[in-house]
């Protein structure tokens, strides 16, 4: 089945003249997305400690949803019957969902892969079974209505090497084919192929290759952010945007740490997603340019600043890092809650000062700013031991940075010095 070109309209409003960084406006069904942008989590339709009015007060266009879990709760009928997620949680805006397959990952010990499908156990009892095929992956997803859902691919964990790589990356061209067949509403939602191939950049070719073939709306770099070297990742990351499509949204998957927004975006990703924002608030962690806080210590108990004086979000607006280090040593769950909002704003600023630097040519400057004020603390310091120094993935150069980040960015004409 063709996808449906009026569903996903993608206009590039700004190439950075340096670097691989572009800038677009993404009208999908339910809302204008500007890109790069990235999506918070909402595994089972809700945002851990944030209402949807938050994450729209936070001018938050896009969300994901998560397959898997939202085929256990609250499930496909009840989906179907009150007109899908959107409905169910009031959320007015754009949505994307995955297709179920990272369980096969992160819930390897539960599932069984087959080349029907994957069959889990459920993590909750570890007796009941779900099984999930394309098919059904395209059922769920239809029922949930989100915007863009995702084909079901072969996921095996970036630190496997050897055939089973291989296998996966045809099997999930197998299935994109299946899915396509399966997806019964492509004039209201958009399927997004997942390019596979582990750290393989001969069968990352092969996968774009096939997949490009099925001219989509969009398409995703899959099977990253589990481990590997990041000297790997980037080098992963920038072929494949190198052979994907120009005209069209490019989706990298699990990326959400604010050093990486800034690298991708300048080898040329647009969308990306991660649970990290939202997770590490839980441990009462915040998100700041000049790196995290952990407010848990009692190095805060009298600060009485924000924790971010540049940010105008609810929480530091309205409350103290003294108040809210108080708030996680009492283990008292609003202090989560106000370091998610934190967080997610520190996210959704993010993204819009790297498409406003884009959108002026300026965005090598930004990423030098950003760099320098991210990293400024370990200027001159030795952050790495002796068993790492020769790793570009986890050592960091003596002008302070890591040496991943230093190699991905002079790829694209970036210099931080």
């Amino acid at each position: 089945m063709k996808a449906d070109k009026s569903t996903l309209i993608f206009k590039i409003q700004a190439n950075c003249s340096t670097s691989k960084a572009r800038t677009a406006d993404m009208q999908l069904p339910h809302h204008l997305v500007p890109t790069p942008i990235f999506m918070p989590v909402g595994t089972s339709g809700c945002m851990k400690g944030v209402t949807t009015e938050q994450l729209e007060e936070l001018d938050c266009p896009l969300i994901l949803g998560n397959t898997y879990h939202l085929a256990l709760q609250p499930g496909k009928d009840l989906l179907n019957e009150v007109g899908g997620l959107h409905r169910f949680m009031n959320w007015q805006r754009a949505m994307l969902t995955d297709s179920g397959g990272f369980q096969m990952v992160s819930l390897l010990k539960f599932s069984e892969i087959t080349e029907d499908g994957v069959k889990f156990l459920s993590p909750f009892d570890g007796v009941t079974e779900t099984i999930l095929t394309p098919e059904h992956s395209m059922e769920i997803q239809n029922a949930i209505e989100a915007d863009i859902l995702m084909q079901l691919d072969d996921v095996v964990s970036s630190l496997v090497t050897g055939p089973r790589v291989e296998e996966a990356m045809w099997r999930s061209i197998r299935w994109l084919d299946r899915c396509f067949e399966a997806h019964a509403k492509p004039s209201k939602q958009n399927l997004f192929p997942i390019i596979q191939g582990g750290l393989d950049l001969r069968l990352r070719k092969i996968c774009v290759e096939e997949m490009v073939k099925r001219d989509a709306n969009g398409y995703a770099i899959g099977g990253l952010s589990g481990g590997e070297s990041k000297d790997q990742f980037w080098r992963v990351v920038s072929a494949c945007t190198d052979m994907l499509p120009k005209d069209k949204p490019r989706y990298c998957m699990g990326v959400g740490y604010a050093e990486d927004l800034v690298v991708c975006s300048a080898l040329g990703v647009d969308m990306y997603d991660c649970v990290f924002p939202t997770r590490t608030a839980r441990f009462g962690n915040a998100l700041t340019r000049r790196g995290g806080l952990k407010l848990r210590h009692q190095d805060y108990e009298s600060d009485h600043t924000p924790i971010e004086a540049e940010c105008s979000c609810y929480t530091c607006k309205t409350h103290t890092k003294s108040y809210v280090s108080r708030l996680i040593r009492q283990r008292e769950t609003v202090g989560c809650h106000l370091i998610s909002i934190h967080n997610l704003a520190f996210q959704m600023r993010l993204m819009e000062d790297i498409r406003q630097s884009i959108k002026q040519d300026k965005f090598p400057e930004f990423v030098q700013s950003f760099m320098r004020t991210y990293y400024h603390e370990r200027k001159g310091q030795m952050l790495v031991d002796e068993e790492n120094k020769d790793d570009p993935g986890k050592a960091i150069g003596p002008d302070g940075y890591p040496i991943w980040i230093t190699n991905a960015l002079n790829s694209v004409g970036i210099n931080l010095i």
